[in-house]
């Protein structure tokens, strides 16, 4: 196999498991939005990730909630972040 071919080949490789990655990323983002409360933190985690890119009043209110539920002290410093954030764009 040639060189170029070779190369050609590699970075086919690499981009197409970016693009992949990004691809289950994304979808793992979307199926989690409903796993804010979950009991797997990683699932809590992704599920803040998704509110954070759905600003709205109704986002705040369930961040409040949250807020209020969560044990975790990482997470909940996360959504305390989120919150104000959301806040400074209502402001």
């Amino acid at each position: 196999m040639s060189t170029r071919i070779h190369r050609t080949a590699v970075t086919a490789g690499f981009l197409g498991g970016l693009v992949l990655g990004a691809v289950v990323w994304s979808t793992q983002i979307r199926r989690s939005r409903r796993e804010l409360f979950s009991k797997n933190p990683v699932r809590r985690l992704a599920a803040l990730g998704y509110l954070g890119g759905q600003p709205g009043l109704e986002t705040a209110r369930i961040l409040t909630d949250y807020i209020g539920w969560e044990r975790d002290v990482t997470l909940k410093r996360r959504a305390q972040r989120l919150l104000r954030r959301m806040h400074a764009t209502f402001d």
